[in-house]
């Protein structure tokens, strides 16, 4: 028995536990893991990265099967999960460690993105200008093992119930 490939992409759009909460839920995602990237620190930890100081975002790094999702469609999940017209902020959540970012792993999925991005500019989606960065993917830290699985763990934790919980809703998905 062969197994179908995989793919990975790394995503920043806001607090990774938002995100996280989104993606995982998404048919064909595989896993869904909390960390960092894009920053000029080696190791960081989220103590690090609250400091504002190591450049890095907040990232989930989703390993998906490309047989039952597209990266294109987790590009359109992308876009409707955060807000990509704020600079450095998502909501109550203000640095650069929620920027909005795309961390590309290979120049298939660059090009992708930017025509993702163009297309989201050009649909008339979203009324101001899209900030979201595209850049090659980097070194991936891992958060904590903590920050993994958060919402599911964490329902009743008041970020979960104010923040995540609407978004899930909106978007339709379990919360």
């Amino acid at each position: 028995m062969t197994s179908s490939p995989t793919h990975t992409i790394t995503l920043a759009a806001g607090c990774f536990w938002c995100v996280e909460a989104v993606l995982s839920q998404l048919e064909g995602v595989l896993s869904v893991r909390s960390g960092f990237m894009g920053g000029h620190m080696e190791n960081p930890t989220y103590k690090d990265i609250c400091t504002k100081d190591t450049g890095h975002a907040e990232v989930v790094q989703v390993v998906f099967d490309p047989a039952k999702l597209s990266l294109v469609e987790i590009f359109d999940w992308f876009w409707r999960l955060h807000d990509p017209t704020t600079l450095n902020r998502q909501g109550g959540d203000v640095g650069t460690q929620y920027r909005s970012e795309i961390f590309a792993h290979s120049e298939q999925d660059l090009a992708l993105a930017k025509a993702s991005l163009e297309a989201q500019e050009t649909s008339g989606a979203f009324p101001d200008p899209i900030v979201t960065a595209i850049s090659k993917a980097e070194t991936f830290y891992p958060a904590d093992a903590g920050h993994d699985d958060y919402y599911r763990r964490n329902r009743d934790q008041g970020y979960c119930r104010n923040v995540i919980a609407p978004k899930l809703k909106k978007l339709n998905l379990e919360s």
